[in-house]
């Protein structure tokens, strides 16, 4: 599994990166706090605090996805 972290704050980002994940044939989470979210679901990632970086699970072991998510990747 890969974990890193993300920042999503604002709608174009939101769009893109669902976009990006639904693409890939592996199961995806956002972690905020308590809550887990479908990483390609926009309406259950809106329904999270996108304020601050967040933390994407992918279930896979693949780092080439990576690639497409250079620009949502935060240190």
């Amino acid at each position: 599994m890969i974990t890193i972290k993300i920042l999503i704050d604002s709608v174009e980002k939101v769009k893109k990166l669902t976009s990006i994940l639904s693409k890939e044939d592996v199961d995806c989470e956002v972690v905020e706090g308590v809550h887990i979210i479908d990483a390609k679901s926009i309406m259950g990632l809106f329904s999270i605090d996108l304020a601050g970086p967040v933390q994407l699970n992918i279930h896979s072991d693949d780092q080439s996805i990576l690639d497409n998510l250079k620009e949502f990747i935060v240190e």
